[in-house]
């Protein structure tokens, strides 16, 4: 125990800590949206449960991925197609990809349900289909594949699995006690759902961007990175993505009071 608690060790929780809460943002918005698609009584149970399985399961992907790091990071298949596609793929490119087509299959679905909806209050409401259990495993397997990347973030942070178990369990504590309020705001603003919606479609283009990495990054060498017609895919950087929520929130923000302020003039216009 003794040796855990040093200096160096605390720094890195710090930063680990840090990392979480940067890169775990857009798993909390997947959450919050999601678990509105369980029956009403059942939602914030979903959400509890949903949290303390995929957190735990994270514990045991580290702890996996620590085991097999080189194992999971040589890749399987590489493609040699000059001209048309290139390079190599592991277990990292098919995580990635199949994540990023599930969440922005996901987003334009629920886009579209909105467009079609009738009556809001009432289709909106009653729109969820899916049982406790399909939720919590779709939240579960959703947070696995969000974790992959902060779990390798992680990994070249530290190697010490004590003090990454630990990180990963404060985060999963901060997504249990901000999921009610995120799923809450949400509901009393629908508008922002859909920039939440939105958010998430920016997010499974981001996971389809580092899939063209994924393999190349594992292995230091950058001859393994996917190519397309010639051209490599390159992954969106976490600061033009964080910036691009923060404009789209900033958008959203201004487009709402704009609204509000027109909605007033047009209350007060046939009195004068």
């Amino acid at each position: 125990m003794a040796d855990l608690l040093t200096i160096e060790n605390l720094g890195n929780l710090l930063m680990l800590c840090f990392l979480q809460a940067v890169l775990g943002f857009d798993n909390l918005l997947y959450i919050s949206i999601e678990s509105q698609r369980a029956p009403v009584a059942q939602q914030k149970a979903v959400r509890y449960w949903g949290i303390i399985i995929a957190v735990a399961l994270r514990v045991i992907l580290l702890f996996t991925m620590i085991q097999l790091i080189d194992a999971m990071a040589e890749p399987f298949y590489i493609f040699d197609w000059t001209g048309v596609i290139e390079g190599g793929v592991n277990f990292a490119t098919c995580v990635f990809i199949i994540g990023g087509i599930f969440i922005i299959y996901t987003a334009v679905k629920e886009i579209g349900h909105m467009l079609t909806v009738e009556k809001l209050d009432t289709d909106m409401a009653g729109k969820s289909g899916k049982s406790a259990t399909q939720v919590i495993m779709l939240i579960v397997t959703m947070n696995l594949i969000f974790s992959f990347d902060s779990v390798l973030s992680a990994l070249a942070i530290t190697d010490v699995f004590p003090i990454l178990a630990f990180a990963i369990i404060l985060s999963g504590l901060a997504m249990l006690v901000l999921a009610d309020g995120v799923t809450a705001f949400l509901e009393k603003n629908r508008m922002y759902e859909v920039l939440g919606l939105f958010i998430l479609l920016i997010v499974g283009v981001v996971l389809l961007g580092e899939a063209g990495q994924a393999a190349a990054h594992a292995m230091h060498d950058d001859a393994l990175a996917l190519k397309f017609f010639g051209y490599e895919v390159i992954p969106m950087s976490k600061t033009t993505f964080y910036f691009s929520v923060l404009v789209l929130v900033a958008v959203e923000v201004i487009q709402s009071g704009y609204t509000r302020k027109l909605n007033a003039e047009r209350r007060t216009a046939p009195r004068h």
